[in-house]
């Protein structure tokens, strides 16, 4: 979205997760907590906020009815849904609201605890187990949300050579972050043999290249420029953002190897003013290996077709030339359903220098994407320092 640039900033992060990966306490309660992290992250309180993004609810009013139960009275909610790239999405409409004078002052929250809630016995059908699912792909054997990302790897190996030891490469680079993040689920080091030992759970993805499932929350708050300036932490400054979206079902996916990224990512460097050359580290959703390779071509780090190798070279290592996930990401940090809102809290630690062991030295221009659906939706955000205005 252009008209943005720099109207807007982070000024309050926080997550929540747990090394078990359980954290067995009311949806509502969690939420609660998240939010009042944050904003003491960055000295408010609920009455500095006038907006209010969130969507994990369940409900038809979830937005406002945690706005009550925080006791906020917002003049600006968002509750769009399109799964993992909803919080970017909101980043880039609570800017444009900001901008426009419609806020001053927008909390997003995100959280999710399916893994307490199978100790508790409670299953339900699933957020895709929607009605065109379960009559056009369900009878057909597709097991979601993996086997949408197995066609697409499958056909990225088959059209442009991709092979199975440069989608490993990408786990064991996300590992070897959350091998220096001690709230990481997964720390011990693995190799692409470990990965590609580690068993098919739909081929061509074995069982290391696939998310976790764990409970968490995060939250940021963002606010006016003017406003960040007198704030307690330095503000990271939303430079530009954009969203997009191609389908719902992956039988209807235009190409299995393009995902709305494509369209995303240029319209965010552009309203940023900036290139994939100029950004310091990066923060892709990593459901599975190949939704990172699919985003680092279609963002423009690497021409389509070259994920693989550009991916296996170890360039989102630390140390590497593009790093990236540096908690430790979904595969290995935490990933309650939907990690967009985690990217976003990581982006900011990074630019204010708060990333201790997996710190990226210098870092002034940070992107974080997210994914939703089965390469549904995307939503890419550039944030960058004050040095970057």
């Amino acid at each position: 979205m252009t008209g943005i640039r720099g109207a807007a900033a982070v000024v309050g992060v926080a997550d929540e997760v747990s090394p078990s990966g359980v954290i067995d306490v009311p949806l509502r309660e969690l939420e609660a907590r998240v939010v009042r992290a944050a904003l003491a992250d960055a000295g408010l309180t609920v009455r500095d906020v006038d907006g209010l993004c969130t969507c994990t609810g369940g409900t038809l009013m979830h937005s406002v009815e945690l706005a009550e139960y925080l006791g906020m009275t917002p003049r600006f909610t968002d509750a769009t849904q399109t799964g993992g790239a909803s919080y970017g999405l909101y980043v880039e409409h609570a800017a444009a609201a900001i901008a426009a004078g419609q806020a001053e002052t927008v909390v997003i929250v995100y959280a999710s605890t399916p893994r307490a809630a199978r100790k508790r016995g409670d299953k339900g059908l699933g957020v895709f187990a929607t009605p065109e699912r379960l009559e056009w792909e369900t009878p057909y054997g597709v097991m979601l949300p993996i086997s949408a990302y197995a066609l697409a790897a499958n056909r990225h190996m088959a059209q442009f050579g991709t092979t199975a030891e440069q989608l490993a490469q990408i786990a064991v680079d996300t590992r070897s972050w959350a091998t220096r993040n001690p709230r990481a689920h997964l720390r011990d080091p693995i190799s692409t043999d470990d990965v590609l030992g580690s068993g098919y759970l739909a081929e061509p993805l074995h069982k290391l290249e696939c998310c976790l499932v764990t409970d968490g929350a995060a939250a940021v708050v963002l606010t006016s420029a003017e406003r960040a300036r007198t704030l307690a932490k330095p503000p990271v400054y939303v430079l530009g953002a954009a969203s997009a979206a191609s389908h719902a079902m992956i039988s209807q996916m235009p190409d299995l190897t393009v995902t709305p990224g494509a369209q995303s990512g240029p319209a965010a460097f552009c309203a940023a003013g900036v290139s994939p050359g100029e950004v310091d580290v990066v923060e892709l959703y990593d459901s599975f290996t190949i939704t990172v390779l699919l985003a680092l071509e279609d963002l423009g780090f690497c021409e389509k077709g070259d994920g693989g190798p550009f991916a296996g070279s170890g360039v989102l290592a630390p140390g590497g030339a593009l790093p990236g996930q540096t908690t430790g990401g979904g595969l290995a940090y935490t990933h309650p359903g939907a990690f967009g809102a985690f990217l976003l809290v990581e982006a900011a630690r990074q630019l204010r220098g708060e990333g201790e062991d997996r710190q990226v030295a210098g870092a002034e221009v940070a992107l974080a994407h997210g994914t939703g659906g089965v390469l549904s939706a995307t939503s890419t955000v550039i944030l960058g320092t004050g040095a970057t205005l």
